[in-house]
């Protein structure tokens, strides 16, 4: 037996006394360090709840909120701001909630029938009227606005492509129709449909100088007795759909409406949802 502890001594192996004193401060050193390590464990899950918590009741704040569609300041949607002077251009709202717009656009043929199938399926539209087009009966379209329906900014003459017009033409044209708007039918318009689309970084500026919060696109179209769509195949919340004063204006409604219940979606006024 002392052969073989002597054998191990000389590799320098501690003592029973010394594995003694390793293992007592081994111990108190858990001892020690044990409710520290489970103080950061509670504290960590208490932030991990936390934050749980406070997504959770933003979810449930943000789906309570859009319920009141007269609202719009509280619904699941927003669009840019004017920003350097430059108003947004928008083809679509942001939202869950199952609705669509309509702009209605020119002016030109002037039908009582028209009028008749919106009041009968409870459609209100964004009118975007040029004077071109209006000036020979606006009368005809203080009907629409007694129903619902809102007036808004399309250019005095219908100039295409509108934006290869100077920034000053741009003014004229839009600035020019608000004011007529606004002498005609007793609001001055706050949204801007360039003629045929085409508009530039001129038209965003006019459009701001003239009061207009956003251009407006769309990302759909009723023409011609059916729906044409530049994504999918159907409508989807929040689209902006494009029609116009035609002669086919009834067989385009029915396109739309159509569409919009196909797609289980209804209609309101885009002015609610960009105040």
């Amino acid at each position: 037996m002392l052969k073989i502890l002597q054998q191990f001594n000389k590799y320098n192996l501690p003592t029973i006394n010394e594995l003694l004193v390793i293992f007592f401060v081994f111990a108190l050193g858990f001892l020690i360090l044990r409710p520290s390590y489970q103080f950061d464990h509670r504290h960590i899950t208490k932030q991990i709840n936390h934050a749980n918590h406070t997504k959770a009741f933003h979810i449930q704040a943000t789906r309570s909120t859009v319920s009141s569609p007269s609202k719009s300041i509280e619904k699941d949607n927003s669009i840019p701001p004017i920003i350097d002077g430059l108003a947004p251009v928008i083809s679509t709202i942001p939202t869950s909630e199952h609705v669509v717009f309509l702009g209605i656009d020119d002016g030109a043929i002037k039908q009582q029938s028209d009028l008749s199938m919106m009041q009968q399926n409870n459609i209100k539209a964004s009118l975007f009227l040029a004077n071109i087009f209006i000036k020979d009966n606006p009368q005809f379209f203080t009907q629409f606005q007694a129903e619902g329906s809102v007036i808004e900014d399309h250019t005095v003459n219908h100039p295409i492509p509108f934006n290869q017009l100077s920034y000053s033409q741009q003014v004229s044209e839009i600035c020019g129709q608000a004011d007529l708007e606004q002498q005609e039918f007793g609001k001055r318009p706050t949204l801007f449909r360039p003629p045929g689309g085409a508009y530039n970084i001129d038209t965003q500026r006019a459009a701001a100088t003239c009061g207009m919060k956003a251009v407006v696109l769309w990302i759909a179209k009723a023409n011609g007795g059916s729906m044409q769509y530049q994504v999918g195949n159907s409508l989807h919340p929040g689209d902006i759909v494009l029609m116009h004063f035609r002669p086919e204006f009834q067989a385009d409604m029915q396109a739309f409406i159509d569409a919009q219940n196909a797609a289980g979606l209804h209609t309101e006024l885009l002015e609610n949802w960009v105040q």
